[in-house]
């Protein structure tokens, strides 16, 4: 009797939490790449410092990143949609490991680039097939739950990992510590290629279909959607980078206490996600994602009317706050997505949307250059704007 209030009481939290198992898979992975990226991720400009690099070459690493976070999204939903899912994410996690050895190994800096082409696979073309397995796997309305269970899974280690990476560079020194947590990495892209494995997704025949043809299978809303989020996203990136220039340099906090704020960020985004992602399938996609770029809109002006670090760190609640929609709009873009080009549709959504804010943190620094307030200010305008776009032309029928 007990056993089975016991199965009966697992079954209900697995259905609670959208634990199918596909689902769990490709959480588990996201966890353990997380993991293994995370230990060495913000300190790589310091390998490339150790190992000769200029200022200029450490800056080119940033660029070169965020324009292959754009370019391999949508080639990674296409070989989803063609070869299935979980082949997908085994060749994704393979091609980053080798990225892995190729920074844990090399005695150039110039190699570093070589890597960067594939530890990209896993963080940027593996994520369209990521959101196509929600969308398969789970029925429309406990797909903002999956998600969710996916982003608490991958924001676990971004709060721990780095703490553990530091220790290894204190005691080890900047090349041998990031090394050190390199090797870690690659035996858990191991281990991660063993739980990826377990995905059982039979797929419909691939759309034989360019990319002008999975445009044109947008429908308006996802287009609409698309702008808005264009709009959001430069707001953004107008000031993402400048965070914590202004926080040090104008509030006057240390960099310790910046770290607590990025701590309180991330703590308030986890607290928010299960009861929001809960109400958004019962209720509707559309509270939540117009909630979550007023976020983003606002976040800004809380910084820049900032003083004190107790005035930051109510700025930074705003800033987790910015993650209580996100699980539903990334459950809305698949909603709208036509399910045979489901990997490819979230690809070409989101390369759209890289290429089009990649102008934003120049654009910021020139606003700098003027005033540090000025790119807040502006990102506050613009964020605004992408918040009345997407209400007036997403009507709650598709949300």
């Amino acid at each position: 009797m007990q056993n089975d209030v016991e199965r009966t009481g697992r079954s209900r939290l697995a259905s609670v939490l959208a634990l199918e198992p596909n689902v769990v898979a490709v959480a588990v992975a996201m966890f353990l790449l997380a993991a293994g990226e995370n230990l060495w991720k913000k300190f790589l400009p310091k390998l490339l410092e150790a190992l000769g690099a200029p200022v200029v070459a450490i800056g080119l690493y940033g660029s070169i990143h965020d324009l292959l976070d754009g370019l391999y999204q949508y080639p990674g939903g296409w070989i989803s949609d063609r070869y299935g899912r979980k082949k997908a994410l085994q060749l994704f996690v393979l091609l980053a490991a080798l990225g892995y050895l190729i920074y844990a190994v090399t005695p150039r800096w110039e190699l570093v680039f070589a890597g960067l082409l594939f530890v990209m696979a896993w963080q940027s073309m593996a994520s369209p097939t990521l959101f196509a397995v929600i969308g398969d796997a789970l029925p429309r309305e406990r797909r903002a739950m999956g998600f969710t269970v996916q982003s608490i899974l991958k924001r676990i280690p971004i709060a721990i990992a780095p703490i553990i990476g530091g220790l290894l560079i204190a005691r080890h020194g900047s090349v041998s510590g990031i090394r050190i947590a390199l090797v870690v990495a690659i035996v858990l892209a191991i281990v991660t290629l063993l739980v990826v494995s377990r995905i059982r997704i039979t797929l419909p025949e691939a759309e034989p279909l360019r990319i002008g043809g999975v445009w044109r299978t947008f429908p308006r809303p996802l287009r609409s959607l698309l702008l808005s989020d264009v709009f959001i996203r430069t707001c953004e990136g107008l000031v993402d980078v400048f965070l914590v220039l202004y926080a040090i340099n104008i509030v006057g906090v240390s960099p310790t206490r910046f770290g607590v704020l990025i701590a309180i960020q991330t703590i308030t985004a986890i607290l928010v996600y299960l009861p929001a992602a809960r109400i958004a399938d019962r209720i509707g996609r559309k509270p939540f994602v117009i909630a979550t770029f007023l976020a983003f809109s606002l976040f800004p002006l809380a910084v820049v009317l900032s003083s004190s670090f107790a005035d930051l760190a109510f700025a930074f609640v705003i800033g987790g706050l910015r993650e209580i929609g996100e699980p539903a709009r990334k459950a809305l873009i698949i909603d709208l997505s036509d399910e045979r080009l489901r990997a490819r549709s979230v690809g070409l959504y989101y390369l759209i949307r890289s290429v089009a804010i990649a102008p934003s943190a120049v654009a910021g620094g020139l606003l700098w250059r003027f005033s540090p307030d000025l790119p807040f200010y502006v990102a506050l305008v613009i964020g605004l704007a992408g918040t009345v776009l997407f209400a007036a032309t997403v009507r709650e029928e598709y949300a």
